[in-house]
């Protein structure tokens, strides 16, 4: 957890896999394997960014495709931390575990820097049943000696559960990601990493579902924790 929640798109530096290249005329996002639903993008998308989210999709740099393992929580919960990243993040750091910080820019909008020259800002920008759609802009640098590369990113989570009487339910979350840069600099690193490359990006997804499922298991384990972990910062 040394980076933030889109630290997955700090892998411009790294190649994503074609796991699935969207239709060029209907950009959509594939679910579960256990799912026939397929996400049409300009569908669930508001109006506002579905033009700049299609145009990602549609002509991808980069894709990936991220799973995480089952995990039990409570829905409210779980579907309150997607939205509130900046909390998991100190959350993250309440637990002792390094974490860039993420910051509420207010109007829904999220923002991360490094302090390395890397720095997104992202924002819902669609939602559908059991899921939602993230937009994220902004300019990665992947280490000191690489110049710095602008990125477009478009993060589609979806969270398919199974309700038990309890109230609790178990998830299984999958990330789809699409991912646009025009910079030379990037295509030259593709090419070097080669066969090393879909897995790196995979991990990047990973590691991205279990920054939110991570806390949604461990607040379901120590519910007594939950207004410790999860309060807001304190003003100085």
């Amino acid at each position: 957890m040394s980076r933030s929640l889109f630290a997955l798109v700090g892998l411009v530096a790294s190649p994503m896999s074609t796991w699935a290249q969207p239709p060029a005329s209907m950009p959509v996002a594939p679910m579960p394997s256990t799912s026939l639903t397929r996400i049409v993008l300009s569908e669930v998308v508001s109006a506002p960014y579905r033009d700049a989210v299609v145009a990602v999709a549609k002509k991808p740099t980069l894709t990936t495709r991220g799973t995480y393992p089952e995990f039990l929580c409570t829905p409210a919960v779980f579907e309150w931390l997607l939205e509130h990243p900046d909390r998991v993040s100190l959350a993250w750091q309440r637990l002792k575990v390094p974490c860039v910080e993420i910051v509420d820019s207010g109007n829904g909008k999220f923002t991360w820097n490094d302090g390395e020259g890397s720095e997104l800002s992202w924002q819902t920008v669609g939602r559908f049943p059991d899921g939602l759609v993230w937009y994220a802009t902004g300019k990665v640098k992947a280490s000191a000696v690489t110049p710095t590369v602008p990125v477009k990113a478009v993060v589609v989570v979806c969270y398919p559960k199974k309700k038990a009487e309890d109230g609790t339910a178990t998830f299984s979350p999958v990330a789809q990601v699409y991912l646009q840069t025009d910079s030379k600099a990037a295509n030259i690193v593709l090419r070097l990493l080669g066969p090393t490359a879909p897995k790196l990006a995979e991990q990047g997804a990973e590691q991205l579902l279990f920054f939110f499922a991570g806390i949604g298991k461990y607040v379901q384990k120590h519910p007594e924790k939950y207004d410790e972990l999860l309060a807001p910062a304190k003003k100085p």
